[in-house]
């Protein structure tokens, strides 16, 4: 482990965004795998930038080890129109070296690899890259520097436009990939993947944490609680002197006992994410028994099917995730329910009671000459999300936007926060069904947790098309797929059995590392390495009750403290349970070594 970038006492601001950075010192080591967090406009892409040595800072300095090959992805970028995928991917049409001759790289099977792991295996080499969309030209530029070797990869927000499969894959390359990485991403399923250390940019400074995004989240509420603290503390101490100076009795206070042996104490008084039942009866008021049933329907999207023959019921209280690859249908299926559109063939009745809200992902007009709390008034002065009725100042402070930032035109606004206001404006409607379309894009990660929040206790029915995992996974209840065969399958394993039909589909899924299939990474068949994924899952559900088990008998151990008899026959429970998982954690490890990505 060497150091191979300094910062030291790095100072950056711009006139109108104010000071971003101030005496910040970093060093980065060649094996770091670093994850950025930080609220928008914080200053992240701007560390990347310094990072780089694409932009120097107003004062301080940045070093790098000698001969040091950084290649970077960033959030904007241009290329000739002209270019094709050869020319960028294997040439110098953005990157200043090439790939070689074509006979160097037409045999190597990694080249190929990157491209259909990043789900451009239907674009030929000579394709020209003026024509694409955004999305296609950013997955070209990232498999550009993917083909290539460097010391340290530097990606901002390389999960745009890719689907599940595609951040899967991606994670897992990067995981097998020698180097340093250093990462900003909305997507924290990739952060705790793929980072061991995080960086939260705030209040013009950089905090570095242990782990991914999880650890982080974790590690702040502990940062915040020991701050809570130290002001009940310094409160106590005020209120002392003040009695003191008075001349009457004596402050009686108590100081608060803390005990947080691990990382479960600091929630293990939170309340289960969502109450499903009260929703579901909540929902079943506002919507009544019916919200959607499509029979026998059919649905085009110019030429191509989209879906043939289905039959589907969407109930009150449903919170349905969509998956599938860029271009499967997702958007046209929710557009469907949405009214935009109607069925090329079959039927579809719309419940009487709904009223539906359609997010896009396109950033729709937003009244341009009103300051952004006028815009949300011009919705709803009062809004009602659940138990909990909110001015629209509230709601505002809900995204993000703090008592400042409220009074800025909208027409000042960047695009994260015209999304946020979009995804605002949007639920001050008080609808009772929401249809979302992507809703994570360009959003930070604390406004990502304050939007599920909000929607952990909406009383109504969802439909989220998404790539973010960790937003699936912690909104939705039930997954469907769609595989652009024209059905729509239900998923009883969400993401990952998703990803194991996808493999399936694609004949392996793509490879862990250029030129090495994933089968032969890990040395077990596809049906093989589908079964050990399961193996893994039981024994992590298994130490899990053991983890439980230890607990309860430590606190009958407390309770019967002076019970030598009892003492020493929960002591043999406890030595025999704290055996049978030493056991199962080795078999976990033993397996966890066969899988890759575990």
């Amino acid at each position: 482990m060497a150091n191979i970038i300094n910062l030291d006492r790095v100072s950056k601001g711009y006139g109108a965004a104010g000071q971003l950075l101030t005496d910040v010192s970093l060093g980065l080591d060649d094996d770091a795998r670093i994850g950025i967090v930080g609220l928008n406009g914080a200053g992240k892409s701007t560390l990347l930038r310094m990072l780089a040595k694409s932009e120097d800072p107003d004062s301080g300095r940045v070093t790098h080890r000698r001969d040091l090959r950084v290649a970077t992805l960033p959030q904007t970028f241009s290329l000739a129109a002209e270019a094709t995928v050869r020319d960028v991917v294997l040439g110098t049409a953005w990157l200043s070296e090439g790939m070689g001759a074509e006979h160097e790289w037409a045999g190597d099977a990694g080249v190929r690899a990157i491209l259909d792991g990043l789900g451009m295996g239907y674009l030929g080499l000579d394709t020209p890259v003026g024509p694409m969309s955004g999305g296609e030209r950013r997955r070209v530029a990232l498999a550009a520097l993917l083909v290539r070797e460097s010391d340290l990869l530097i990606l901002d927000e390389p999960t745009n436009h890719l689907d599940v499969a595609g951040v899967d894959w991606l994670a897992r390359y990067l995981l097998t990939r020698r180097g340093a990485l250093v990462v900003v991403t909305h997507d924290r399923w990739f952060l705790d993947a793929v980072c061991t250390a995080t960086w939260e940019v705030a209040d013009q400074q950089v905090l570095t944490y242990e782990g991914g995004y999880a650890a982080w989240t974790l590690a702040r509420v502990e940062r915040q609680r020991v701050e809570a603290v130290i002001e009940a503390r310094r409160q106590n101490l005020l209120r002392k002197e003040i009695a003191w100076l008075r001349r009457g009795p004596p402050a009686r206070t108590s100081k608060p006992q803390f005990r947080i042996d691990a990382a479960n104490a600091l929630i293990a008084d939170v309340p289960p994410v969502r109450d499903k039942v009260s929703l579901q009866r909540l929902a079943t008021t506002r919507l009544g028994k019916q919200v959607y049933d499509l029979e026998d329907v059919t649905l085009d999207a110019g030429p191509k099917r989209i879906l043939e023959g289905l039959t589907w019921q969407v109930g009150p209280g449903d919170r349905f995730a969509i998956l599938g690859a860029n271009g499967a249908g997702k958007t046209t299926l929710l557009r469907l329910l949405a009214g935009v559109t109607t069925p090329d063939g079959g039927r579809l009745v719309t419940g009487s009671t709904v009223r539906a809200a359609f997010l896009s992902q396109e950033l729709k007009e937003l009244p341009g000459d009103l300051r952004l709390l006028e815009a949300v008034e011009e919705v709803a002065r009062r809004v009602k999300l659940g138990d909990r009725e909110l001015s629209a100042g509230q709601l505002a402070e809900v995204f993000g936007f703090t008592d400042k930032r409220i009074w800025t035109p909208v027409s000042d606004l960047s695009g994260g926060e015209r999304r946020r206001l979009q995804l605002l404006r949007l639920l001050a409607t008080e609808p009772n069904v929401l249809l979302l379309d992507e809703p994570t894009n360009d959003l930070d990660t604390d406004t990502l947790a304050a939007l599920e929040d909000l929607l952990d206790s909406w009383p109504g029915t969802m439909i989220v098309a998404s790539h973010d995992r960790y937003l699936v996974e912690r909104v939705t209840d039930t997954a469907y797929g769609m595989f652009g065969d024209g059905r729509l399958v239900h998923l009883p394993g969400g993401i990952d059995e998703y990803l194991a039909r996808a493999a399936e589909r694609t004949d392996g899924g793509g490879p862990v590392a250029p030129g090495v299939p994933k089968e032969a990474a890990s040395g077990l068949s596809a049906a093989d390495l589908r079964q050990a994924r399961k193996d893994l899952s039981r024994l992590e559900r298994q130490l899990a009750k053991l983890d439980e088990r230890v607990v309860k008998i430590n606190e009958k151990l407390a309770e019967h403290g002076s019970d030598y008899d009892k003492i020493m026959e929960l002591d043999a429970q406890l030595k025999a349970v704290q055996q049978e998982r030493g056991e199962v954690e080795e078999a976990w490890l033993e397996l966890a070594e066969q899988v890759p990505g575990s």
